[in-house]
Parts: C-alpha cells; structure tokens; sequence
C-alpha cells in the first residue's frame, strides 16, 4: 500500500523544505547552527502541518548522529531514562551529542520532563521539543530555561502554492494522473496554512476522480469535502480551525455561535483544560477592562474543569463562554503592552529616575536613591504628580483607554484636570 502523499512529499533537506524562512532561510538563526553543525537544545513551537517533525529529521540528517524519538503519547519516565541510557553509551569522545526529538512534548507529565533535566543540561542529549501548544503552559520552567525557544507560523499562500505544484509534478503517484489545477481557493483555504491538510485534501480529490484529467476547481474540492467531511481531530486537523471559529464568536459577541463551537470541541473529546485556557486567554486580549469580571470567571470555569473533567465540566466552561461573548469587549491593555515591548526593545535598558529607586542601604541612600519621592498617600486624594517613567520616555503614552463604562472610571480618576 503506498504512504500517504503528505509522508511521500516529506522533504529530507533544507533546500527542500518550504516555509519557515525566518529560521532556515539564508543567514537565519537555526540555518546558520544547522550549517555550522552546532545545535543546542530547542523546542519548535507552532500549529499543526508547518514542518516540526520535518526540520528535526532534516537536522538529525545534517549533523549525522544519532537520532532518538519519543512519543510523549506513548513513553514514560522509563523510555525517557532507557533513551538517554543508550546516548550515554553510544557517544564517542568529542562526537556531537545524540538528539532526542520528543513529539508533543506538552504532554510530558512533569516527572517525566524532570527526567530530561540532567542529560540536556550535561549535554549527555540535544534535546529537539515540538508542541502544538504554549510552551509556557505546559513545559516546566527549568526545562524551557534550557533550551531555546523557535516559534514556527502557518505556511503563507505562496508556499502552499508551491507545496500544491511539487507535488503534481514531481510525486510518483501523482505524476501517472493527468492533474490540472485550474482553482486553487478553497484548497488554500481549507489548508489554513497546514501542508499535511493541504495535501491530503488534495489526494482526496484526485482519488475521487477515476478519469483523467483531473481538474481542481473550487467546485470540487469543497463538493468532496462535504461528502468525507474531515472528523474533529483534537490532535490536528481541524483542531485549530474550531478553536478559532470559538473565539472569534467569542470576541464577536455571538452566544449562539460560541456556544456551537464549544459543543463541536466537547463532542470531539477535547481536553476541557484546552478550552479553558483559551478562554481565559480571550478574557484577558478581547475582554480585558471593559469587564475586568470575565477574567475571574475564566479562571474560576479553568480551576473547575480542571477539578471535575467531562461531563460536568461543559457547564462551567458554557457559563464562561456565554458570559464573554455577551460582555463589552475592550483590547486596550493588550495593545498596551504589546506597545510597551516595542519601546522596550527600541530604546533598550534605560535606567530608573533615581527618585524611584529602593534605598536599603546607606551608600545607596548617600547616592541619592528614593531621594525626592513623592509618597501619594499624603497628598489630596491620594495622588501627586510626579515623574514615573524614565528620562528619555517622559511624555510616552502606552495605554489609550477605549470607549466603553468601565475603562472611563480608569483614566487616573484623582488627577487634577488639565
């Protein structure tokens, strides 16, 4: 039986592999490690289908030494210890230390990513991580303080556009049919940005049809769909479309709708603490001081379902959804920050106004720390005017509130009017 055409398109070099130009392109950081032959432990953070699995076995090529894989689905702390066990024995003096490419690493319990502590910090492994989901949830802060973090993004159309054209020309199979790709929309579309979707709506078409030529409309490809339409699969595939669709009618204000989404993710057996974290996610970015509440109430709807699982656990998760969707939506502290870290990494370290600095010790106190602050408390309506931000950023305004009730009664409400 042939492998599928998402296995047979798998690219064995770089010059192969499409995507992800910001870490492998010419002069990018992982290239040039890749090229110099000196990897150090990191973890490939992205969705589904965007080349995780791939740059690790093209890596492992490169640097031809031994190359170990676990499933964080189907290993323990024993596989984790036997596969180190193995690397120690087998490395020769001065030879590249053994990569261990673990799969899904966020669903490594935390024994077992304690586990891996010791050989990736002796450099007994290189340790390659790939997850699907936020490594600051769900990897443990020793281990991501070892190990560099590489953050992979859905294909653009261009490569998928290329992705569709190598494999109609240069696939074995494929190049028996006669294939036409007269529409490519709703491929791409379908695709969202996942190579191993796309190919494999498209084998899906062309198995379909038993005559040549092959001609791939949109008409077709959403016709075939709808007659094998793609089951929920919480390990991919349309995992990351629901979930979208979920918190867009969340951030749209749709009860109905995020309340359809939410049932298509229980129904597809998702993990509730999934879901949960997108919603507080949501709470905080779409929410946010428009109604500081839907916070609380993610957080509270999180710590339930993480207390009591399926099936009770849809109730809270439902109340929290519906209580977003219907709440004013505000995304004024999100821009902020994201606003603040962009003047952070253009004006770099500046150095705090002596007024606000600690003063523990008497030298410091000589220096002229804490010299000059103004204590609020003391002042009417416990406000002062005073200089907070650095020298060169006075006057730099990072938070606009936005127009709705709540965030009104925020605008410094004890200082003086101009």
């Amino acid at each position: 039986m042939s492998q599928p055409l998402a296995e047979r398109m798998r690219p064995t070099t770089l010059d192969e592999y499409i995507g992800q130009q910001h870490l492998v392109g010419q002069g990018a950081v992982l290239r040039r490690m890749i090229d110099a032959r000196r990897i150090s432990s990191f973890i490939l953070w992205g969705p589904p289908g965007v080349g995780k699995t791939t740059l690790a076995q093209i890596i492992a090529h490169r640097m031809e030494t031994p190359f170990y894989t676990l499933s964080a689905v189907t290993s323990g702390v024993k596989d984790v210890r036997d596969v180190i066990e193995k690397a120690q024995k087998g490395r020769f003096f001065n030879e590249a230390s053994p990569i261990l490419f673990i799969d899904e690493i966020h669903r490594f319990s935390k024994s077992q990513q304690d586990s891996l502590l010791g050989a990736v910090e002796r450099g007994t492994v290189t340790l390659i991580g790939a997850t699907t989901e936020n490594p600051s949830f769900e990897v443990i802060r020793p281990l991501l303080s070892r190990c560099q973090l590489y953050v992979l993004k859905p294909l653009e159309q261009e490569d998928l556009l290329a992705l569709l054209h190598r494999a109609v020309t240069q696939d074995a199979e494929l190049k028996k049919r006669q294939i036409e790709l007269r529409e490519t929309g709703a491929l791409l579309r379908y695709s969202g940005g996942d190579a191993r979707k796309l190919l494999n709506i498209l084998e899906l078409v062309v198995e379909a049809e038993s005559a040549d030529p092959v001609e791939v409309t949109d008409e077709r490809v959403v016709a075939r769909l709808q007659q094998n339409p793609l089951a929920y699969d919480k390990d991919g595939e349309m995992h990351y479309d629901i979930i979208s669709a979920f918190i867009k009618s969340i951030r749209g204000s749709d009860p109905d709708a995020a309340l359809y989404w939410l049932a298509r993710m229980i129904e597809g057996g998702e993990d509730p603490k999934f879901i949960a974290r997108r919603l507080v996610i949501s709470a905080s970015e779409d929410i946010g001081l428009a109604n500081p509440n839907a916070l609380l109430l993610a957080n509270a709807a999180f710590d339930a379902v993480s207390k009591i699982g399926w099936p009770e656990g849809r109730i809270p998760l439902a109340e929290a959804t519906v209580y977003l969707a219907a709440s004013a939506k505000s995304n004024s502290a999100y821009l902020g920050i994201d606003k603040a870290l962009e003047v952070v990494r253009q004006t770099g370290n500046q150095p705090v106004p002596l007024h606000l600095r600690n003063a523990p010790t008497k030298l410091m106190a000589d220096l002229g720390y804490h010299d000059g602050y103004l204590y609020p408390h003391d002042y009417p309506g416990h406000y002062v005017a005073q200089q907070y931000m650095p020298d060169a950023l006075v006057g730099t305004e990072l938070w606009q509130p936005q127009d709705n009730a709540a965030e009104k009664k925020l605008m410094t409400p004890n200082k003086p009017k101009a």
